[in-house]
């Protein structure tokens, strides 16, 4: 990664000023679905990964995280999936960082389909082969890769939280996977 003088310090806010922050103004996130595709770039499974929520339920998840000052889209999106996935995970990103969707989460339930109770946040949403050997990290209790059948036809979605559920269907949508 590539850094300017002018983060050099710290690339994000104490937890008093971003707690502060996250009730005045809405903070840029990334998600990012991870998938495997086959030899001809369909998607052929979809990585959930396995968390204790806030709440103190365990549910099911996508990779996601805030942008760092000075950080690109394209280095938010390698530092989260190493940060949930590991450094072998090998992320397949594109040649043009756009988003296939932008999501936007609100701290009042119903107000979207999306729900962050901490904060709305504005969050650019990719889809990404991963060619390496990906594995839960941190606070991740384990990851599961679902065949694009067991997403649409099975309830693995109804343990999502925030509304992950909501983007990955998106995402298959987007590629044609779901109707």
């Amino acid at each position: 990664m590539t850094r300017t003088a002018l983060d050099a310090e710290n690339p994000w806010f104490d937890p008093e000023d971003i707690a502060a922050l996250r009730r005045k103004l809405p903070i840029p996130y990334i998600d990012v679905i991870p998938v495997r595709v086959d030899e001809t770039g369909v998607i052929s499974e979809v990585g959930l990964l396995l968390r204790a929520s806030g709440e103190g339920c365990i549910v099911r998840s996508i990779v996601s995280g805030r942008v760092l000052l000075h950080e690109t889209l394209r280095e938010a999106i390698i530092r989260h999936v190493e940060k949930d996935l590991g450094p072998m995970a090998l992320p397949m990103l594109p040649a043009c960082p756009t988003p296939f969707t932008v999501a936007e989460y609100f701290p009042t339930p119903m107000v979207g389909q999306l729900h962050d109770p901490r904060q709305h946040a504005i969050s650019m949403v990719y889809i990404v082969p991963m060619k390496g050997d990906c594995a839960p990290q941190q606070d991740a209790l384990d990851l599961t890769w679902y065949t694009v059948e067991e997403i649409i036809t099975g309830n693995v979605l109804d343990e999502a939280e925030h509304g992950h559920d909501v983007l990955v269907r998106r995402a298959l949508a987007h590629c044609g996977l779901f109707g």
